[in-house]
Formats: structure tokens, C-alpha cells, sequence
């Protein structure tokens, strides 16, 4: 099977590295089934100083992401991807998906997950200052995604986040490829059932007083059917 890619395009590459280099990603990562690599944009930027910001067009505060260094960086990386011009100034590749980390963009799901997953190399556009010339959602982008209502200082986490939810539905990441079936939002709007482990009574102090915190007796049954009806009777529900 063909390593899947992920290209992430930031001013900050430590901060990719640190993160998936551990627990999950960073096995799957020995073991081939995907690579991971963070590119530092001012490697593509012109001049001395390396700058990939200005002042934006019309006043206001704030420096916005010049377009020339993230074009540059997605062309370099992206190779064979086909470039056209016109509205949408590009035809991307199939196997080639160039997303950009935005507050604007439209907000990212478990479908975009498993969506995004069938691609063999996914580019990750990381914005910062006071945003991204909007050039580039525009023409060089393929899509513009967010991860929820509020600001973050860049876009790194989200493309770390994104990263994270798309590579477990690539075979031989996870250990047990099963549980895919059973954790949260593997169905639409369905949390997991709540989960326990050993030991089998724990005793807290709450208030000065001593309370039994126990687990479910009909998880220590056997019975695997009741089980099975537990669980999906306490799976909590988003919708």
C-alpha cells in the first residue's frame, strides 16, 4: 500500500515535529504506513529578511500572510499537481488534497475525516498574524477548514487536530483497526458508551465523606448480550 502524505506549511516546524513524533503518529510514522513532515515557509520566501507578511491593502492592524511564499511552498510540494489558469486557478491533482487552516473555513467533521483520508498526500496551509492574503483560499487552496468557533493564535493545532482524525482511518495506524467501529462519531451524532477499567469499587473522599464509586454490574455479568444493550442504551448522542 502507497504511504500516505502530510505536508504541513508553518513558520513554527517544531511544533509539528514535537507533536507527531509521539504516541500514535509517531508509530505509524516507523512503521511506513504514512510520513508527516512540517516545511518551514520562509524557506520560500524572497529577500534577505525572508518575509512572508506585510501590511494589508486598505489600512487596519495587523500583518497578513503574503501569497507568493505559500504558492511557492505548495508548488515544490505538491509535485505533479497540475496548475491552470482562471477562476480557481488551479486543477489539482486526485491524489493530492491542499487545505487551508482558517477560521472561516468551513467546520471539519468525522466525515471530512474519512473523506480527507482517501487522498495520498494532504497539504496543510498554516495561517498566522492577522490573517492570510486571501488569494490563496481563492486560487492555490482547495478547501479552507476550521475546527471550531473561536480564534487561535495560528493554525498548527488545527492542521495537527486534522492530521490526528484523518490518520487513524488509514489502515495499520491503529493496532486494532475494530475499534474504528465503536469510538465516538464512528456513527453520526452517536458518543461512546462510558468505559471502566480495574479496580472494581473505588472509594473517594467527597464533602468529608467516603463514597463507593462501583462499576455497572452488568459489565461484570458476561453476559454479552446485555452488555452489548447496555452500551448502546448509554451511548449519549449529539444531535
Amino acid at each position: 500500500m502507497k504511504k500516505k502524505r502530510f505536508d504541513i506549511i508553518t513558520l513554527f516546524p517544531n511544533m509539528i515535529d514535537g507533536y507527531c513524533s509521539e504516541s500514535i503518529l509517531g508509530r505509524a510514522q516507523k512503521n511506513k504506513h504514512i510520513e508527516i513532515k512540517a516545511h518551514q515557509l520562509r524557506d520560500f520566501a524572497a529577500g534577505k529578511h525572508k518575509q512572508v507578511d506585510d501590511t494589508p491593502y486598505g489600512g487596519g492592524p495587523g500583518m497578513v500572510m503574503k501569497v507568493e511564499p505559500i504558492d511557492k511552498a505548495v508548488k515544490k510540494i505538491a509535485k505533479g499537481r497540475k496548475w491552470l489558469k482562471g477562476l480557481k486557478g488551479r486543477k489539482g491533482s486526485e491524489s493530492t488534497r491542499v487545505i487551508l487552516t482558517a477560521a472561516s473555513g468551513k467546520k471539519f467533521t468525522q466525515a471530512d475525516s474519512k473523506r480527507l483520508a482517501t487522498y495520498d498526500q494532504l497539504i496543510f496551509i498554516c495561517g498566522r498574524y492577522e490573517g492570510v492574503d486571501a488569494r490563496v483560499e481563492e486560487y492555490i487552496a482547495d478547501e479552507s477548514l476550521s475546527i471550531g468557533d473561536y480564534v487561535l493564535t495560528g493554525g498548527e493545532l488545527p492542521a495537527m487536530v486534522m492530521t490526528d482524525a484523518i490518520a487513524r482511518h488509514i489502515p495499520g495506524v491503529l493496532g486494532a483497526s475494530e475499534s474504528l467501529n465503536e469510538e465516538s462519531h464512528a456513527e453520526e451524532g452517536v458518543l461512546e458508551y462510558p468505559q471502566y477499567t480495574k479496580p472494581e469499587t473505588y472509594t473517594i473522599k467527597k464533602e468529608l465523606k467516603k463514597k463507593e464509586l462501583t462499576v455497572p454490574d452488568v459489565l461484570l455479568s458476561g453476559h454479552h448480550k446485555k452488555i452489548e444493550a447496555w452500551r448502546k442504551k448509554n451511548q449519549k448522542k449529539t444531535l
